[in-house]
C-alpha cells in the first residue's frame, strides 16, 4: 500500500511540473528583437540627419566701389572647428563652371569673406569641405550686381559733335590711364557734345573745369533730351552728377553762353557700373 501511494504521488508531481512556453512567448520574444532593430534603424537615421551640416550666405554687397571690393557674410551650422578655410566661388558662365575666388576662415558659426572684382552681375555660393562627422557643404547659389566706378571712355566714345569746330579730346592712356579724361572745346558761339554706352551702369559723376573766357552750360542728355546742367562762370570749377539708371546712352555736351573765344572744359568723369 505505502508502494502504491509513493508511485501515486510520483505521478502527481509529474503531471504538474511546469509546461512548455506557449507560441505566444515565442512571439513576444520575436517583437522585442524586431523593435530593438526598427530602434536602432532609427537612430542611425537620426544620427545621419544630425551629421548635416548648412551653409548660407547671409549678406553680399559692394563695400568699396572704388576699389571693387565684394565682402559677403556666410553662416554655417552647425559650427565647424576654429578657422576651418571656406572658399567663395564665383560661376564662369564662359566656361560653364565654379571657380574660387577668394576664401574666409571661420569664426563660430560665422564667416567673412572679402575680394576685388570688376564690375559684374554674377552668380555665388560659399562651400566648406568635410569634417568629421558632418560632410562637405554648399549654400544656395545667389545672384549680385557688383558696381564698381570706372572712367566714362574705358568703353570709347560712341558718337561726337556739335557746331563751331567743335573738338571732344579724350586724353591718350598712356597719359590717362583711368580713361576719365577729356577737353571739350568749339568756337565762339558753338557747342561740343560726347556720347557713351551707359548700359549697365546707373551714376555718373563729373567733375568740371571751366577754362573759358566767359559764361558756359554743360549738361547731360539722354541722348538728346537734357536731364540736367550746371552753368559755369569763368574760371571755376564744378561738380555735375546725376542718377542715370536706365539710362543707355549719356551725352555730355559744353554750350557757350557768353565768351570771347569759345567754351573749353576739362572734365574728369566717371560711371559707376556692372560693367
Amino acid at each position: 500500500m505505502r508502494r502504491v501511494l509513493i508511485g501515486l504521488l510520483v505521478t502527481v508531481v509529474a503531471g504538474c511540473s511546469a509546461p512548455a512556453a506557449p507560441a505566444s512567448s515565442s512571439l513576444s520574444l520575436g517583437s522585442a528583437s524586431h523593435a530593438s532593430a526598427v530602434q536602432s534603424s532609427s537612430s542611425a537615421v537620426a544620427a545621419a540627419a544630425a551629421a548635416q551640416r548648412t551653409a548660407t550666405i547671409t549678406s553680399i554687397r559692394t563695400t568699396d566701389a572704388t576699389k571693387g571690393v565684394i565682402t559677403v557674410v556666410g553662416t554655417l551650422s552647425p559650427a565647424p572647428a576654429k578657422s576651418t578655410r571656406v572658399p567663395l566661388h564665383q560661376w564662369i558662365p564662359s566656361q560653364k563652371r565654379w571657380q574660387e575666388i577668394a576664401h574666409g576662415y571661420s569664426s563660430g558659426s560665422r564667416v567673412t569673406i572679402t575680394t576685388v572684382q570688376p564690375g559684374s552681375v554674377r552668380t555665388y555660393r560659399i562651400a566648406i569641405g568635410p569634417q568629421a562627422p558632418y560632410a562637405a557643404a554648399i549654400s544656395p547659389m545667389i545672384s549680385f550686381k557688383h558696381y564698381v566706378w570706372r572712367g566714362m571712355f574705358k568703353k570709347g566714345l560712341v558718337r561726337a559733335g556739335g557746331a563751331g569746330q567743335p573738338s571732344f579730346t579724350v586724353v591718350p592712356p598712356k597719359e590717362g590711364p583711368r580713361r576719365a579724361e577729356a577737353d571739350l572745346m568749339a568756337n565762339q558761339g558753338g557747342y561740343v557734345w560726347g556720347e557713351v554706352d551707359t548700359t549697365g551702369c546707373r551714376y555718373s559723376r563729373n567733375w568740371l573745369g571751366n577754362l573759358t573766357d566767359g559764361l558756359v552750360r554743360v549738361s547731360l542728355h539722354n541722348p538728346t533730351t537734357a536731364l540736367t546742367s550746371l552753368r559755369m562762370a569763368q574760371e571755376t570749377e564744378g561738380w555735375l552728377n546725376y542718377d542715370i539708371n536706365g539710362v543707355t546712352r549719356l551725352r555730355l555736351q559744353v554750350t557757350d553762353i557768353r565768351s570771347g573765344y569759345g567754351p573749353y572744359v576739362s572734365i574728369d568723369s566717371l560711371l559707376l557700373c556692372t560693367n
